[in-house]
Formats: structure tokens, C-alpha cells, sequence
């Protein structure tokens, strides 16, 4: 690690201790996770911190970058808490809490020699590459120590002391075991016969780790990995207990490659953007159902990358019960970054909406399977407050848009957004173009026919009516639509043309109902003006008779009739 980094802390809802969330020696990345952290609520206030190695004392001075949040102090009133440390013996080093400490302390490290926790905790090869480093081991010692002193109120060299003991132990442990043969070697020994072997040993999952992780660490790249961890889950043996072990071995490796960013990375593919990444995970983790989905819905079959490799075979595994935790964390993993607000597509604003529009439809169908619909719902929620911000609003429109396409651009944003405040966020952005002057002004003169304006306006109306308005926010955009139509049919007088073309009886007829229904004109004035002239030529005895000399004529005008409320 270099003489300086970056250092996150973070305060959980309902937690008065501080908690190091991550250690980087990228500046921005440091800032960004902890905007994101607090955006999303996953905590309650955050501090960045500056770490400046000191070369005299070889120790880490700390300088305060930004703190934001609820850093109100705590309860003075609150329980004891045990001030006993966390770990105590080097199998605490094995829970999940734990490796996940460790990775993200170790992150850069562990990217650099394409190794998960898991891997480090059983190889003996990694653990010397580790010791022999020179200050990475230290330096994470140094930074997990520091808040877990602030919480217990001790000093940070006891607690480094602690630690340092503490690793040292578990360094030997599995020096010695490794020296010892201890674990299984899966090239001599199958991978069923080892499970069965130590199903009822002491520590099962620790000595099958050491054997798992022996033959994933001969991998060259992160799929080769994922390959390998699948090839056992192939050989694995049939006795149910034994089963049960191997699987819960193999799900931990797997389940932190996919925790990786690199190791996501890798297996997805580079160079894809948030929702390329998003859409390829949704499709690892829920195969199944955007197969059949893609299968009816051209969208989905377009937007939602196709899988090959290790990608491909590990979706395959995921449609079974056997990862299930792998499964899940992917599927949480999706809805949390969904939550973030970062830019699915930057560059292209209508590939943003399709995409999300895309993964709304997989994830949907999946919920109930993999993850509670509530959750879904939740993510999109809070994915559909970016559209509605006036930043991408801005970019979306983009300039040169008449105001007629600028209102159908708003409306099918707007069928897009979930959540009630977000729906009345778009309401209120086509409500401001559609009761601006230049959007009357611009149809008014347009110089397209009256029935190509009329028919667009009629478009707008309906596609206004289906993407969930209430009442209050719906009907005075609805009225304006009409009010505008009406203002486009008294400019040109378009229901008296139609009255007195040479067209036929039922062709004038038709063109009328259409209006009156709404299909050709908006509802209201000019919908009304044609009811009027429809009504007027429906009572005219001669109309009558040349509509019963055509039977067929006269079944679609009745048709058209009750579709306007009329009576036929």
C-alpha cells in the first residue's frame, strides 16, 4: 500500500459506534461509496479520512476529510456493551463478518494476485506472498483496529496487539497444517471421497477448505476459478450429509468472486456500463426467467447480454437450490446498485430508460423466486427519482425537439417511473410543456394538416390516460389537450369540411365517429363538435336510408357509435 489512503467510516441506523467501510488509495472511489452509502440509507452519517504513513514512527496520521450525516453523539444512557474484542481465536477468523473484513481491507491486495478471503484464510502460498509483502498485513491491522478502539473505549496499540496475535496464530495454524498434509489433496483423492472422509471431523469446513482452495488457487484467471469451484460441484458425492458440505464449501469462494468487482468483472465481461453490468447479472442470477421472457418480449431478448463460459455454466448451476446464497446475494446485489445514483447509461439517456425498463420486467418475474417483490418495487422507486431529475430531463430532451415531441418523449418517460411522488414529478414536467404558450402557439401554425395535429394530440391523450396519473394530476392535462384540439379545429373549421366533402354518407360518418370517440381528435371540443354533427346527420331520414342499403357500412357505424356514446 503507498504512504497514503483513503479511509471510510461509517455509522449504522441506530448505532452509536463508527465502523470501517472501506480502505482505498483512490481518493474519488473513497468519496463516491460514502455519497452512496448515505444516499441509499444503508448508514446513518459517514467520515472520509486521509492517511499519511509517517516515516519516523512507521504509524498513520489521520486527517479528517468530510463527515456528513447524523453525528449526533450517542445515548449517554446506552447498555454496556462487552468490551471484549470480536475475534479471540483464529477460528473467528473464518465467519462470514469476518471475511468480509478482510476483504475489503485487503481488497487491492487480493485483486492483485486474484485471490479471494476465503483463499487467503486456507493457502499456505498466499499467506507467506501476504507476510512477506511488507506493510500490507500491517496497515490492515492499523485500520480495523482503529475504530474497533473508539468503540471500546481501549487504546488502539492494545487492541494492534491484539490483532497482530491474533493473525500470528492463525498464520502458524495454517502453516503447520499445510506442512502436516492436513488437508485433503483433491489430485490423489476424489472430491466425493474427501467429503465423505471428513464429514465427521472436528472442523470439516476447515479442512475442506484447505483442499478447495488448493485447486482454485492454481487457476489463472477469474473464470478458471468459477470452473474449477463447478467442476467439484460436478463430482460431488451423493450421501446427503456429504453433499450438504461440499456445497456449503464450494457456495463460500463462489459467492466472494461474485462479491469481486474484478472478479464480476471478469466473468461478465469488460468495458460494460452500469447497465450492461446490471442486466448480465440479472440474467446470471435469474437465467430462467429472462430466457422466457426474452423469448416474447423482443426488448428484453435485445437489452439483456447473452452469457458464455464460466458465466454461462454457473447461471445454469444458479437455476437449482444448490447456491442458494450465491443466488440471493447477486439478486441484492442487483437492487442495491440499482439504488445508486449513478447513470446506467451516460451517454445515452433513452438507453437508460429501455434498459431499466428491461430489467423491471426480469426482475418482476423473478421476484416471489428469488427475492420479495417488495424489494423490486423499493429499487425502482428509488431508480426512477434520477429520470424525473431536471439533469437528465435536460439531457433526454435535448435541444431542436419541437414541444409536440418533447411531450411524447415526457410521456413514455413517465410510463416508466414507479412511485407515486416520482409519477407526480412527471406530471408535473409535461404539465409544464403542454400548458406553455409555445406548445398551443407551435400547433396552432404547424404546417402539417389539421387531422395529422389532431390525431397526434389524440395519441398524446391516451398515452397520458395509461401511465398512472391520479385524478387531480390527469384531468386538467386531459383538458388541455382537448382545449388545444378545440382551438386547431375552430382555426380550420375541420367538422364543417367534413359535413360538406362529397365523400359518402358513411365515409363522412365514420370520419365523425372517429373524432367523437376520441380515436382522431382529443376528447373534448372537437370530440363534442362532431357528436353534435353526427347526431344531426344520424336523424336526417335520408342519411337513414342510404345507410340501410349497405348493410356492412351501416354495422361498422354502429360500431363506431357506441365507441363515441352514442346511441346506436
Amino acid at each position: 500500500m503507498s504512504q497514503v489512503h483513503y479511509e471510510v467510516y461509517v455509522r449504522k441506523p441506530g448505532s452509536p459506534s463508527w465502523t470501517l467501510e472501506l480502505a482505498s488509495e483512490d481518493r474519488s472511489r473513497a468519496m463516491e461509496t460514502a455519497e452512496e452509502l448515505l444516499a441509499t440509507g444503508k448508514v446513518s452519517a459517514f467520515r472520509v479520512t486521509k492517511e499519511v504513513l509517517e516515516e519516523d514512527t512507521n504509524a498513520f496520521k489521520s486527517v479528517n476529510i468530510l463527515t456528513k450525516g447524523d453525528v449526533g453523539k450517542a445515548d449517554k444512557k446506552k447498555k454496556e456493551r462487552d468490551l471484549a474484542p470480536l475475534c479471540v481465536s483464529p477460528q473467528d477468523l473464518y465467519t462470514i463478518h469476518a471475511r468480509d473484513v478482510i476483504g475489503r481491507l485487503l481488497e487491492a491486495w487480493l485483486a492483485r494476485e486474484r485471490a479471494t478471503p476465503f483463499e487467503l484464510l486456507h493457502r499456505a502460498d498466499l499467506i507467506e506472498k501476504l507476510d512477506a509483502a511488507g506493510m500490507d498485513l500491517q496497515h490492515a491491522i492499523q485500520k480495523v483496529a482503529i475504530p474497533e478502539a473508539q468503540d471500546r473505549g481501549t487504546s488502539v496499540h492494545e487492541i494492534i496487539r491484539h490483532f497482530q496475535s491474533l493473525t500470528q496464530a492463525s498464520i502458524d495454524r495454517v502453516l503447520r497444517d499445510d506442512r502436516k498434509g492436513f488437508f485433503p489433496d483433491l489430485e490423489s483423492e476424489t472430491f466425493a471421497r474427501a467429503c465423505e472422509r471428513i464429514v465427521d471431523h472436528g472442523e470439516p469446513g476447515y479442512v475442506l477448505g484447505g483442499a478447495v482452495a488448493k485447486i482454485i488457487g492454481r487457476a489463472v484467471t477469474w473464470g478458471d476459478k468459477v470452473n474449477r469451484l463447478l467442476d467439484l460441484a460436478d463430482a460431488a458425492p451423493r450421501e446427503p450429509k456429504a453433499r450438504a458440505l461440499a456445497f456449503q464449501i464450494l457456495e463460500i469462494p463462489l459467492a466472494e468472486i461474485l462479491g469481486s468487482k474484478v472478479g464480476m468483472a471478469a466473468l461478465l465481461g469488460q468495458g460494460l456500463d452500469l447497465g450492461g453490468n446490471l442486466a448480465a447479472m440479472t440474467r446470471l442470477a435469474a437465467a430462467d426467467t429472462v430466457d422466457a421472457l426474452a423469448a416474447i418480449e423482443p426488448t428484453v431478448a435485445r437489452l439483456m447480454p447473452t452469457l458464455d463460459g464460466a458465466a454461462a455454466r454457473l447461471a445454469n448451476w444458479l437455476e437449482g437450490d444448490k447456491f442458494p446464497s450465491v443466488r440471493s446475494a447477486l439478486s441484492q446485489r442487483v437492487l442495491h446498485e440499482l439504488a445508486i445514483p449513478r447513470r446506467l447509461r451516460p451517454d445515452d439517456p433513452e438507453g437508460e430508460i429501455e434498459i431499466l425498463r428491461a430489467l423491471a420486467m426480469c426482475l418482476t418475474a423473478a421476484a416471489g423466486k428469488h427475492l420479495p417483490l417488495e424489494q423490486v418495487q423499493h429499487a425502482f422507486t428509488e431508480r426512477s427519482k434520477m429520470l424525473i431529475r431536471a439533469d437528465f430531463v435536460e439531457s433526454y430532451l435535448g435541444e431542436g425537439r419541437a414541444p409536440l415531441e418533447e411531450v411524447q418523449a415526457l410521456t413514455w418517460l413517465a410510463e416508466n417511473v414507479t412511485g407515486a411522488a416520482n409519477k407526480r414529478g412527471a406530471s408535473h414536467w409535461i404539465s409544464s410543456r403542454i400548458t406553455g404558450l409555445k406548445f398551443e402557439r407551435d400547433l396552432r401554425a404547424a404546417t402539417d394538416s389539421p387531422a395529422t395535429r389532431l390525431a397526434a394530440l389524440a395519441g398524446i391523450q391516451k398515452s397520458v390516460a395509461r401511465v398512472g396519473f391520479v385524478p387531480e394530476e390527469l384531468a386538467p392535462l386531459q383538458n388541455k389537450i382537448g382545449e388545444i384540439g378545440g382551438l386547431i379545429e375552430a382555426d380550420t373549421k375541420l367538422v364543417a369540411l367534413i359535413v360538406r366533402s362529397k365523400m359518402s354518407t358513411a365515409n363522412r360518418l365514420t370520419a365523425l365517429l372517429k373524432m367523437a370517440a376520441g380515436e382522431t381528435a382529443p376528447l373534448g371540443p372537437v370530440a363534442d363538435r362532431a357528436k353534435a354533427e353526427v347526431l344531426k346527420m344520424t336523424r336526417a331520414p335520408e342519411v337513414r336510408a342510404e345507410l340501410a342499403k349497405a348493410p356492412e357500412q351501416l354495422d361498422a357505424v354502429r360500431g363506431l357509435l357506441q365507441s363515441a356514446g352514442l346511441a346506436a
